[in-house]
């Protein structure tokens, strides 16, 4: 026992530098989105609903929709703060919509105003982090047929994806002052529109250079090889939302191979939140345990 010791206290570096440091250092934590149980169909999934599930069922964290939660009153939002704590929980992110990418500066600016809310929204729940979508032209009216072209669509007439790059990465700029005041960090999403593809998002992100600016890495929406993409944006992204279409997906179905995406994830030096966004038509209540089980297996 005294030989023990006496190594332990004569080389700390050795403790230090302990596989399980190492192991700590990249464990990567599962959360779950509210949106797996709500996919903008019917009557909107409880929040507090959700969390309990998510504690059941053996998360670590839970990912908040924004055009989920019921209201922003202080007591609805102490309330959610209160039954994530009850239940061991952190919540990790507030996702949220908006558009920067229009020629009309009001609208912009209307953009510029909800994120910074949304900011505010996320510091007043003890969140630090939100996704925030580039926004996109609006020249496909409806989003079925959006899908059917995963997400890529011509400029508006007389303007290019030029302009779109530079109105995103001003709006964005707007916002850091806010989310710095805030400490919460923006995550940009390969989101349908200008993110579409990872090398437009990759752009963006290169002119911003900010520490409170970083990527929301989303599995399932490439508009082709999705190993390609995440392998391009995983050294960048600060948080993953992981899709799963069990009983086929509302819009497409991907089948992804979890176990190859965790290897590249991990050789990217990845170790932050994955969350899950169930997005296939079987209920909640079974396909999310399914795809948490495949999670848990892929990244343990």
């Amino acid at each position: 026992m005294e030989l023990t010791r006496r190594s332990l206290l004569a080389s700390p570096a050795a403790v230090l530098a302990t596989p399980t440091r190492e192991a700590a250092r990249q464990r990567i934590r599962l959360a779950v989105s509210t949106y797996s149980y709500w996919h903008f169909r019917g009557e909107r999934y409880p929040i507090e609903k959700v969390i309990e599930e998510a504690a059941r069922i053996g998360f670590d964290g839970v990912e908040i929709l924004h055009r989920q939660m019921r209201d922003e009153s202080p007591a609805y939002v102490n309330e959610v703060k209160r039954l994530a704590f009850r239940n061991s929980l952190a919540l990790v992110m507030l996702s949220i919509h908006q558009n920067f990418i229009s020629p009309n500066e009001e609208e912009r600016r209307k953009a510029i105003r909800h994120t910074e809310h949304c900011i505010e929204l996320a510091a007043r729940l003890g969140i630090p982090c939100i996704r925030i979508n580039s926004g996109r032209w609006g020249t496909i009216k409806s989003f079925d047929e959006l899908m059917k072209v995963r997400g890529i669509e011509p400029p508006l007439p007389g303007y290019t994806d030029e302009d779109a790059f530079q109105w995103c990465i001003q709006s964005i700029e707007a916002c850091l002052r806010t989310a710095e005041k805030f400490g919460v960090v923006l995550a940009l999403e390969n989101h349908w529109g200008l993110t579409t593809q990872p090398e437009n998002l990759l752009r963006i992100f290169r002119a911003i250079r900010s520490p409170w600016f970083g990527i929301n890495l989303d599995t399932g929406n490439f508009p082709g090889d999705p190993y390609q993409g995440i392998e391009m944006l995983a050294p960048h992204a600060i948080i993953v939302q992981a899709k799963t279409y069990h009983g086929g997906g509302e819009w497409y179905t991907l089948d992804l191979d979890y176990k190859r995406i965790a290897a590249i994830l991990r050789k990217a030096g990845f170790s932050g939140w994955v969350s899950l966004e169930m997005e296939g038509k079987e209920p909640p209540e079974t396909a999310v345990p399914k795809s948490f089980a495949i999670l848990r297996e892929a990244f343990a």
